[in-house]
């Protein structure tokens, strides 16, 4: 009723608008909305500063030392990192195995490491407490970092990811690799990433 009435008052131009037409040409306005929100999503990544992550316990995408694996002692390694942004108020640090057989296995994840923090010594405890910040849980169901304990075959690659954040997490104690993503969002401000390599074969 109302369409009629419309058609007759605005008469040819909104006849052409009519039916399956109007239907596109809203489908096609929306494009522009859609990729205005990707690029929004991508200057938030790009924005982000690079930061420089490295480790006297292993080189970048080489093999980590079975010190630091389920087969040693499983101790963490040490970890140190430069060019954080000057606004920085603490960084959070996630690392996993993406090529788990039951998917991305959370192998470390400490938030809330002080802003004037450079590096995580070896060895870090095991305690959700620390001087350098709060350990979460892992997958294996423990705070603290557990380290490489792939299933014997092909090497599987731990990345430890470090950001740069704009404030503390406010995060419960036991807090996860998936809590600790969704308190960074919108808080980031730097990123670093570091990748080694571990294998272990068949006895």
């Amino acid at each position: 009723m109302h369409l009629a009435t419309n058609l007759q008052q605005h008469g040819p131009w909104l006849r052409f608008f009519s039916g399956r037409t109007i239907f596109r040409m809203r489908y096609v306005l929306a494009i522009p909305a859609l990729v205005l929100v990707a690029s929004q999503a991508v200057v938030s990544l790009q924005g982000a500063q690079h930061m420089n992550l490295e480790s006297s316990s292993f080189a970048q995408e080489q093999r980590i030392p079975q010190k630091y694996t389920c087969d040693g002692g499983d101790v963490s390694p040490e970890l140190h990192w430069s060019n954080e942004p000057q606004e920085t108020k603490s960084f959070a640090l996630i690392a996993d195995d993406p090529d788990a057989p039951a998917g991305t296995w959370v192998h470390w994840v400490i938030y809330n490491i002080p802003a004037k923090t450079s590096e995580l010594p070896e060895g870090l405890p095991k305690n959700a407490t620390t001087a350098v910040g709060v350990q979460g849980l892992n997958d294996f169901k423990k705070v603290g970092y557990g380290g490489p304990c792939p299933p014997p075959g092909k090497p599987h690659r731990y990345f430890f990811k470090l950001y740069a954040l704009d404030s503390l997490l406010p995060l419960k104690i036991g807090a996860r690799k998936e809590d600790i993503e969704a308190g960074m969002q919108g808080h980031m401000l730097g990123n670093a990433e570091l990748m080694g390599t571990y294998q272990r074969r068949a006895r």
